[in-house]
């Protein structure tokens, strides 16, 4: 019905919709570890690589030769058959899983036969949970809960009424083996982890700085658009106009003329939505003031008889409801000037507009004029303007109760505040 209905790109302005915005969990999960794919390689691959290098100076070295170097070893081995077989079945997730079960069940192996509480290796059970964390944070959070409870389990392990393992570190050997064990948790910890989050971050930090340079752009163009129809409106105000002035018919004048102030009531939503910083909604008290003025002018011309009493406190619409709501008042304020109150009357036009709750809205809009009686409405009148005036207000999903208790016309409508349907992205 309007102009402002036919622009697509003033829908950029509202975001995407809920719809557009929800998405399955397993493809969030999916997703996450896709863009994490050479970390989670990476971080396997120095793991099997430490485990297999651990195992031999364990025998030779360290003189460790129980359960330790055969569960490292077996690590290795499988953990190794997994990354390789990633690039067959190229599925990731299953890849993480196998992963992650298996470092989890090594670790725990490790703890309990290298000192249990005590043991360096306790480390490796808050780099998986941080790893969780980097690809999944829901699988983290469920992993840490399930980590507290190991390490409960591990710290009864030194209750000797309790305990069914031993620690096969030999004495000589076990800053040796600490040494190393945390000198990897390190490395994964700070090399790989720290590193891979501080180029998260910086990547972060420049699709922020390329998304405000966009969204720049998009208020830019936005502005344009809402510039270049707030002048096409004015051109057809001015075609109008012109015809007006042509007419020999004083009616079709008349009638030229209330279109003319229509379209005009349209061109100054535009002007005002790229004239400030906000393009989504309008401080709509100075647009009211300003439409009133500009209806004074054109039909009172510069008489000082009308007084116009515009209170509209810290209310900004969006276009959607601003344009309607805007050509409802210009109806009723037109009305008023030209029927109300008649030729050279003093009067006064008074437009209150509250917000009621949330989206809900109550236009109170009265003059002092000679008013009309109720057997005119807008289904028995000609009036272009009365229909209008309910027309609109059904579009803006209110209702119009003319109130006959005081002089002049005293219109109360309330309203809801429209909220753009945006096209679906299937």
């Amino acid at each position: 019905m309007y102009v402002c209905r036919s622009l697509t790109v003033c829908r950029l302005e509202h975001g995407l919709t809920d719809n557009n915005r929800e998405m399955n969990e397993n493809e969030n999960i999916s997703e996450r570890m896709a863009s994490n794919g050479h970390l989670i390689l990476k971080t396997n691959f120095f793991t099997s690589f430490f485990a297999l290098g651990l195992c031999p100076i364990c025998i030779l070295l360290l003189d460790i030769t129980q359960v330790i170097p055969i569960v490292l070893l077996a690590f290795g081995i499988l953990n190794t058959i997994n990354i390789w077989s990633f690039s067959y079945h190229k599925d990731l997730v299953k890849t993480y899983y196998i992963a992650t079960i298996l470092t989890s069940a090594t670790a725990l192996i490790i703890i309990l036969y290298s000192g249990g509480i005590n043991s360096p290796f306790i480390f490796s059970l808050a780099l998986i949970v941080v790893a969780c964390y980097i690809d999944t944070n829901a699988y983290g959070w469920m992993l840490l809960i399930i980590n507290y409870l190991v390490i409960i389990f591990i710290y009864t392990q030194s209750i000797p009424a309790y305990s069914f393992t031993k620690n096969v570190i030999p004495e000589h050997s076990k800053d040796v083996f600490a040494l190393l064990s945390i000198l990897f948790f390190v490395y994964i910890s700070c090399g790989i982890f720290g590193k891979n989050l501080l180029q998260a971050h910086h990547k972060v930090y420049k699709a922020k700085n390329s998304l405000q340079q966009k969204v720049k752009e998009t208020e830019n163009l936005l502005r344009e658009v809402h510039h270049r129809v707030k002048n096409n409106l004015q051109t057809v105000s001015s075609l109008l106009s012109m015809q007006a002035r042509n007419s020999g018919n004083k009616e079709t004048k008349v009638l030229l003329k209330s279109s003319q102030n229509r379209v005009i009531s349209m061109a100054m939503v535009h002007e005002m939505l790229y004239m400030r910083e906000d393009i989504s909604k309008i401080d709509y008290e100075s647009y009211v003031q300003e439409l009133c003025e500009y209806l004074v002018r054109t039909i009172k011309g510069t008489s000082k008889n009308i007084t116009l009493n515009v209170q509209i406190k810290e209310i900004k619409l969006n276009i959607d409801t601003a344009i309607p709501l805007g050509i409802l008042i210009n109806e009723i304020v037109t009305n008023s000037l030209k029927y109300g109150i008649q030729d050279e009357s003093k009067g006064t036009i008074s437009v209150l507009l509250t917000k009621e709750k949330e989206d809900k809205y109550i236009l109170d809009i009265k003059d002092t004029g000679k008013g009309y009686t109720d057997d005119i409405n807008y289904k028995t009148s000609k009036s272009l303007g009365l229909k209008l005036i309910h027309n609109l207000a059904r579009q803006l999903q209110g209702s119009v109760f003319k109130d006959n208790s005081s002089q002049g016309t005293h219109y109360i409508i309330k309203f809801k505040e429209i909220k753009p349907k945006l096209p679906t992205l299937e």
